[in-house]
């Protein structure tokens, strides 16, 4: 089982002030962490991942297809495959996400 550090996963910075680490990837998920500044926006968009994910810290406002909510710290949400979401952060939250089958473009 390979074993790391956040430390050694590199930040990317994917849109402004939304930055990523790809914590692990194997053959089948991924784990991603994803820090926003406060305002940071990861516009609405689709891809034929499964994703579910938690809110470590801060709050979010997460839109998933028809519906939006506020996310506060211990929240959760699945997305399907192909379904319309995006995130505002309303304050400098980290997000916890695991994608299946794994995000080439984020290896």
């Amino acid at each position: 089982m390979p074993l790391t550090s956040r430390d050694a996963a590199t930040p990317v910075e994917m849109l402004p002030g939304v930055f990523r680490r790809t914590m692990t990837d194997g053959e089948r998920l991924m784990l991603i962490e994803v820090t926003m500044d406060r305002g940071a926006v990861v516009p609405l968009h689709t891809h034929p991942h499964e994703q579910t994910g938690y809110l470590i810290s801060g709050r979010g406002r997460f839109r998933l297809g028809e519906e939006t909510r506020d996310l506060s710290p211990g929240d959760c949400w699945l997305v399907p495959s192909g379904v319309p979401h995006e995130v505002t952060a309303l304050e400098r939250s980290v997000f916890i996400d695991v994608f299946s089958p794994p995000r080439e473009d984020y290896r």
